[in-house]
C-alpha cells in the first residue's frame, strides 16, 4: 500500500522559505514520477514541481526559479525547497506519486 506522508508547511513571512519533506512508503520514489501540487482556498488543485524517474523536473511557471524539487533515494523522501514566497504561494501542497497516489497535505501560509 502507497503511503505519503507531508512535512513541513508552516506560517512564514512574504519573501522567507520553507522545506516541504514527503517520506514515501509502498513504493521507491526513484522508480516513479513525484511530484508537489497545491490547492489554494476556492481553486482548482494545480501541478507545482514534478520529478521523474529519469530526473528531469517541470515547475509551474509562476514558481519557476524559486522552488525546488529533489528526492533523497535513501531515505525515500521527496522534498520541495521554496524561497522567495508569496502570499500567492499560500495553498495546501499534497505530495503525490504517479499522479496516482496523494499525502494528507500540509498547509503553507504566507503573510505579507
Amino acid at each position: 500500500q502507497v503511503q505519503l506522508v507531508e512535512s513541513g508547511g508552516g506560517l512564514v513571512q512574504a519573501g522567507g522559505s520553507l522545506r516541504l519533506s514527503c517520506v514515501a512508503s509502498g513504493i521507491i520514489v526513484r522508480l516513479h514520477t513525484m511530484a508537489w501540487y497545491r490547492q489554494a482556498p476556492g481553486k482548482q488543485r494545480e501541478l507545482v514541481a514534478s520529478l521523474t524517474s529519469g530526473g528531469r523536473t517541470n515547475y509551474a511557471d509562476s514558481v519557476k526559479g524559486r522552488f525546488t524539487i529533489s528526492r533523497e533515494d535513501a531515505k525515500s523522501t521527496v522534498n520541495l525547497q521554496m524561497n522567495s514566497l508569496k502570499p500567492e504561494d499560500t495553498a495546501v501542497y499534497y505530495c503525490n506519486a504517479e499522479s496516482i497516489y496523494y499525502g494528507q497535505g500540509t498547509q503553507v501560509t504566507v503573510s505579507s
